[in-house]
């Protein structure tokens, strides 16, 4: 259990301010030192640490927020494992589809590049 929010924001590598966030949020909520001071627990380390997985798997908070909850709903895991199966597949249509989206693109990239290049070899050769 750590005291410091200095030290926990550097462990995770962002700043104190987003640590205060997710707290706002009631994405966890550290008990407090006879100073006011933050005591994270080591539930509050996990909780962070999920929270930053989620945000790296590009979850929304809302849904972050809702797994973990689920957690304290049902100590067996199965009602957390089920929704964060169902958020991860819908997750996986979108980056199939941003996949898809991004392939389209190049593919259009590609032929007016080919386009430009001829067009810019024959100028040339109308000058030349």
């Amino acid at each position: 259990m750590t005291c410091k929010i200095s030290e926990l924001a550097a462990e995770f590598g962002v700043s104190t301010r987003t640590i205060r966030y997710y707290e706002e949020l009631g994405l966890f909520k550290p008990k407090r030192s006879q100073n006011g001071r933050r005591c994270y627990s080591k539930k509050d380390y996990t909780r962070l640490k999920l929270i930053f997985r989620g945000k790296q798997l590009d979850f929304s908070l809302d849904e972050i927020k809702e797994m973990i909850e689920l957690f304290d709903c049902d100590r067996s895991g199965i009602k957390q494992l089920k929704k964060t199966i169902e958020y991860g597949k819908q997750k996986r249509r979108e980056v199939a589809q941003q996949i898809q989206n991004l392939q389209e693109l190049q593919s259009e990239l590609e032929k007016y590049l080919a386009e430009f290049e001829t067009r810019l070899k024959r100028l040339k050769e109308e000058q030349g």
